[in-house]
C-alpha cells in the first residue's frame, strides 16, 4: 500500500497516526509540508527516523526544493519527481491519503 501524507507533522497527527496503522513493507510518500519531516532536523520527532527501517520512504522533489530542505534529507529517504510520484501510485494501487 501506499501512504499519501501532506501535512507537516507539527501541523497534525495525520503522521503519526499514518505510521502507527502502516503494515511493514508500505511505501510512505511525503508531499507538500510533510517534506519537513524527513529532514535531519526533525526525523527522530516526527517517526520518519523510525519508519525508514520498516517502509520506504519518499519525498516529492519539487516540494522539498520549494521548502530548501533537499540538502537535509535523512539517509533511507528517496526523493522523487512528478514521474516518479506516478510511478508509485501505478505500482500500489491500493494508496491512502492522510489529510
Amino acid at each position: 500500500m501506499l501512504h499519501i501524507v501532506n501535512r507537516s507533522h507539527a501541523q497534525t497527527t495525520s503522521l503519526q497516526s499514518c505510521l502507527r496503522l502502516a503494515q511493514e513493507g508500505s511505501a510512505l510518500l511525503l508531499i507538500e509540508d510533510a517534506v519537513y519531516a524527513a529532514t535531519a532536523a526533525a526525523a527522530q520527532a516526527s517517526g520518519i527516523a523510525a519508519a525508514v527501517a520498516r517502509h520506504k520512504v519518499y519525498v516529492l522533489q519539487p516540494d522539498a526544493a520549494a521548502r530548501a530542505v533537499s540538502s537535509r534529507l535523512i539517509d533511507g529517504v528517496t526523493a522523487i519527481d512528478y514521474a516518479g510520484f506516478v510511478d508509485l501510485v501505478a505500482e500500489h494501487p491500493n494508496n491512502q491519503t492522510w489529510l
